[in-house]
């Protein structure tokens, strides 16, 4: 690993996609954490997609972590997975843990918090911190002091932030307690993603 003093699982960037080329693309920029998530997806069109963005990322320094699709992550062999509530509810969690995958969930609100521990995670996701225009939002914006208060219930477990985040505002985001940023239209919507890729790994290497 070039980078052995780096934070741990997940990185401090953490875009999340939805195809095999962003994948791609950014392992090549050198992100360390890449969440796939594409949505509604059959049995075998996930394990295509799982499979085909483990074989892109070979021999570069990238995770994948594949969003929702726990069946296809243990048979392509994925080592990282990430569930919503709503997958929580029908995922087997001892044949996740039994395979060896690392498991972040995300939360919304102190109910949703309680059944995330439960499951002991590796990480915990809090959002959305902005309003974000990717998905109907059920929950208000958090805004950024709930990172701080949920940083300090969750402890030692990494708390990755979500939700219409700007690597302008990453900063103080990372300051309140955040250990991650999920990312996704600042990099998949931006003029030149690659350049901002880059920007968000810049700063991570100076945070470093």
């Amino acid at each position: 690993m070039p980078y052995p003093d780096r934070h741990a699982y997940p990185d401090r960037f953490y875009p999340v996609v939805d195809s095999v080329a962003w994948v791609a693309r950014l392992a090549l920029l050198g992100a360390g954490t890449i969440q796939l998530r594409a949505k509604n997806l059959d049995d075998a069109g996930a394990l295509q997609i799982v499979t085909d963005a483990l074989e892109v990322i070979k021999g570069t320094d990238a995770k994948l972590v594949v969003n929702d699709y726990w069946r296809a992550a243990i048979v392509a062999g994925a080592k990282h997975l990430h569930l919503g509530q709503e997958d929580l509810v029908d995922a087997d969690l001892n044949e996740i843990r039994k395979a060896g995958l690392t498991l972040g969930i995300s939360t919304h609100d102190d109910e949703e918090l309680a059944t995330a521990l439960a499951a002991k995670p590796d990480y915990i996701a809090l959002g959305p911190i902005f309003p974000t225009t990717l998905k109907s939002m059920r929950f208000a914006p958090q805004g950024i002091p709930k990172i701080t208060e949920w940083k300090k219930r969750i402890g030692n477990i990494p708390l990755v932030a979500i939700g219409g985040i700007k690597f302008e505002q990453s900063a103080e985001i990372y300051a309140a307690g955040a250990d991650s940023i999920a990312v996704v239209s600042d990099v998949t919507q931006n003029a030149d993603p690659d350049a901002r890729v880059r920007q968000w790994l810049g700063q991570n290497a100076e945070a470093a």
